[in-house]
């Protein structure tokens, strides 16, 4: 046993997470590829091509936080079960099983929330998002059917290692170090910021997809950022006070009544 906590090489533990995130980027692929219009192909790309290029940056953004999430996890005492799988054999599944209520219970509460909060601020946005939870332009089934593996996939496990892996991980060490380390790691002070700054840049990185469908307006970035951020809130305390695996487990918990409200909306409804 190192003196982080960890056996096994680096290089080992990096490969291993990346893989986990992998499948996230492939469906977030494979979703542009089923749903692009061929009008909206740029001149000079085909559909396929525009598909594996729009996987690039998210799968960069990937390898950098599986790199600042395998280094600084066991400095922050966070915790990965997958990386202790790697570093001393030890099962995940019977670990996280003992995690697995609270997770999908914090799951299902982050979208009561976020449904609930999506109807107040309805009024606000109706005119600005033309589709949302709550109604607006229906989607194809096609289209819903595409985008849960992004749900589950790159939203419960891919931005589980980017988001709180990497990003919250790298806040949490560097306020750590910025406080002098007055403890054998982070205590809440610094947890609860590195908690709450990821949790918003989660929300404000919803912006960008968002801005190319609909023209964005105050209401609607506040209504996004908070929404996200309230859900990233809840993500960071699992990956603080469970582990990583008990986040996404949360994530993933997260869309499954989303993906049911809009497999309703293309079918039923």
């Amino acid at each position: 046993m190192t003196s982080t906590g960890y056996d096994g090489s680096f290089g080992r533990r990096f490969g291993v997470v990346l893989l986990a995130g992998l499948p996230g980027i492939v469906a977030l692929v494979g979703y542009i590829y089923l749903t692009t219009p061929p009008s909206a192909v740029p001149a000079g790309l085909t559909l396929p091509l525009l598909a594996v290029v729009s996987g690039i940056n998210p799968l960069l953004l990937l390898v950098v936080a599986c790199l600042i999430g395998v280094y600084a996890t066991p400095r922050t005492r966070l915790h990965s079960y997958l990386l202790d799988r790697v570093s001393t054999g030890e099962r995940i599944w019977p670990r996280l099983r003992e995690e697995a209520g609270l997770a999908i219970g914090v799951g299902l509460v982050g979208t009561i929330v976020v449904l609930g909060l999506d109807i107040v601020f309805a009024p606000f946005v109706a005119g600005d998002l033309p589709a949302s939870a709550i109604g607006g332009t229906r989607p194809s089934l096609l289209e819903v059917l595409a985008f849960a593996p992004v749900r589950f996939l790159y939203g419960g496990i891919t931005e589980e290692l980017l988001l709180r892996f990497g990003l919250m991980s790298a806040l949490a060490l560097a306020g750590w170090y910025v406080t002098g380390r007055p403890s054998a790691g982070p205590g809440g002070g610094v947890m609860w910021t590195a908690i709450v700054v990821s949790a918003v840049l989660f929300g404000v990185g919803h912006l960008p997809a968002l801005a190319q469908s609909v023209g964005l307006t105050p209401a609607l970035i506040g209504r996004t950022v908070l929404l996200n951020a309230l859900v990233g809130v809840l993500l960071g305390w699992l990956y603080w006070r469970r582990s990583l695996e008990a986040a996404m487990v949360a994530h993933a918990t997260f869309h499954v009544p989303l993906v049911a409200l809009s497999l309703v909306q293309v079918t039923v409804l």
